[in-house]
């Protein structure tokens, strides 16, 4: 029995050994120790192991050597002479391989070591992430700038807007007014009448939701910066929310209301920006903050949209369609 416990053990240890030089084959200097290819002792220094380096290297330069099998070898040992190089001018690098020396066992832990640093970007993680916020932010100004202008050129082509913005335009002076006839009056172009609509839709009419102006608040960086205020503030507005109106039963503000029904509508404030103020005067009329009150409101509301879609043409010639051509409907042609 022991000697069959004497030889799993000599065969453990073999393969271990096997394995280990299987691994080193591949890492560092391979079989070969780094300090001995540079001819320095592991208590070298930096400069030490620097001038042996070029010592070496000049020793073993290719082009010092004519024929080509001494050419060859000596492009094979200039290679390894650098690599071992390579490995010991490196403090982190050095001392992962002075630990490999000293606990050659861990030879997988040696294994990642040396392939994570191999294969780890040389650039530093902070500058990739500095990089990737800034063109994000970059994106959102210019696409929320983009955004914006494409909404001013369709409100000017929308009748509500427009007639408004020539009103306007009209008042301060901007544009000529047909009922009052002035001399010497120029008459402007298109493209100028287009370009004065444009600017008041801008300047004096409040455009709310998705398509408003763009902040700079909205930035990714801008938001990144101010983030420890905003959640000092949040956690300020939640307390107080909790005191106010759990503990102390006080009424809700208007701003608090509308903010209850926005989140009942599952709105985000741009969305719910963009509602109408008529839209959101009937809100509170309704008193849709209460919980039941919303919940009437919804029911009627779907029940209208129903109704709507009943009474559409659009909507009856889509049903139709569906019904004599729609994917459940299964026909045999025998042709």
């Amino acid at each position: 029995m022991s000697k069959f416990i004497c030889l799993i053990a000599l065969f453990l240890l073999v393969f271990s050994e096997l394995a280990l030089a299987q691994l080193l084959e591949g890492l560092y200097c391979g079989k070969e120790n780094c300090y001995d290819v540079l001819e320095v002792s592991r208590e070298a220094t930096k400069s030490e192991i620097g001038k042996n380096y070029r010592r070496l290297a000049r020793q073993f330069h290719p082009d010092l050597h004519r024929s080509v099998e001494a050419k060859a070898e000596a492009e094979i040992q200039f290679k390894i002479v650098a690599n071992a190089y390579e490995i010991l001018k490196d403090e982190e690098s050095r001392t992962d391989y002075d630990y490999m020396l000293d606990n050659p066992d861990e030879y997988y832990a040696h294994y990642y070591r040396y392939y994570r640093r191999r294969v780890a970007p040389k650039v530093d993680v902070r500058i990739v992430l500095i990089v990737t916020i800034s063109v994000i932010s970059a994106i959102q100004y210019y696409s929320g700038w983009h955004r914006y202008d494409t909404a001013i050129k369709y409100f000017s082509t929308v009748p509500k807007y427009r007639n408004k913005a020539l009103d306007i335009a009209k008042q301060d002076g901007l544009l000529a007014d047909n009922n009052k006839r002035g001399k010497g009056k120029v008459k402007l172009s298109k493209e100028d009448t287009e370009n004065i609509i444009k600017k008041v839709i801008q300047d004096k009419m409040d455009i709310k939701g998705a398509y408003a102006k763009p902040s700079i608040t909205d930035i990714l960086w801008i938001q990144l910066i101010l983030s420890p205020y905003t959640l000092v503030k949040y956690i300020y507005w939640y307390i107080s929310w909790i005191v106010r109106h759990t503990v102390l039963k006080q009424p809700y503000s208007e701003e608090e209301k509308l903010y209850i029904i926005r989140k009942s509508l599952k709105m985000n404030q741009h969305q719910f920006d963009s509602q109408e103020d008529e839209k959101k005067q009937e809100f509170l009329y309704r008193e849709l903050w209460i919980r039941e009150n919303f919940d009437e409101w919804f029911k009627e509301e779907e029940e209208n949209t129903k109704k709507q879609l009943a009474e559409s043409n659009k909507y009856k010639q889509y049903r139709r369609y569906m019904k004599n051509h729609g994917v459940g409907r299964m026909t045999f042609d025998d042709s």
